[in-house]
């Protein structure tokens, strides 16, 4: 039976195991190696919040309970009145080194809430950061977009907001008029 040159030029691109079969894979798709990434079981989780805890708080930080979130489109959140941090899985997917950042993070907010210069301080001394990586993968879908008239910002929302001006440009963290975000799209998900 003759070869034809087609069929040669594949079988040597094939570099053959004489003790085998010879198998070839396709590359991996980019969902597949997103896939492929295995984030630490959540006793480990466990035990670097013990350690951390140990480290940069001297041991005084209540126990958490840890877990991961399967729905978040972000890396992390604490929610005190359940004592609980949850992990964004789609995000450390993508950032798998950021896990211990998000950690320590999280436990900054079971001491303080919000990102006030206390919380600031406080993540710099540990070395931990203050935002979280951005990817368009993590860009959930909204329903609403809105834009500062002021900077141009874009404020995308899942809801409708009433009464909301820009976080860059109003000063104080209240309200103000001159800084009200603009509905500009408007869209069915």
């Amino acid at each position: 039976m003759a070869i034809s040159k087609k069929q040669l030029k594949a079988l040597s691109a094939v570099s053959f195991d004489l003790f085998g079969p010879v198998v070839v894979e396709p590359e991996p798709t980019e969902m597949e190696i997103k896939t492929m990434v295995e984030l630490p079981p959540v006793s480990l989780l466990d035990s670097m919040y013990d350690d951390f805890n140990r480290e940069y708080f001297g041991g005084k930080l209540p126990k958490a309970k840890i877990s991961y979130s399967e729905r978040m489109l972000v890396a992390g959140t604490f929610t005190p009145g359940k004592n609980e941090i949850r992990i964004g899985r789609k995000y450390h997917e993508i950032f798998p080194d950021e896990i211990a950042d998000t950690l320590k993070h999280e436990m900054i907010h079971i001491i303080n809430q919000s990102h006030d210069r206390r919380f600031k301080a406080m993540a710099e001394k540990i070395g931990a950061s203050l935002k979280a990586k951005s990817h368009p993968a993590l860009r959930g879908n909204y329903k609403y977009m809105y834009v500062c008239p002021e900077c141009g910002r874009e404020y995308p929302r899942r809801k409708r907001l009433r009464m909301a001006s820009c976080g860059i440009c109003t000063r104080g963290r209240r309200y103000d008029e001159r800084f009200k975000l603009r509905l500009v799209k408007s869209k069915k998900v």
